[in-house]
């Protein structure tokens, strides 16, 4: 689920690249926290 999460999450941020709308602000916050969870569930999966 959250592999899907990112996914999406890492497309929406190249649209944000590619097109210079506003919501690029939006999509770069989303994908930071994206891969804050992600490292978040590394480190605690390897406890």
């Amino acid at each position: 689920m959250l592999y899907t999460i990112a996914v999406i999450l890492l497309v929406l941020w190249i649209l944000g690249l590619v097109s210079s709308y506003t919501i690029g602000g939006f999509i770069h916050i989303l994908l930071v926290v994206a891969i804050v969870m992600f490292l978040v569930q590394i480190v605690s999966g390897r406890r």
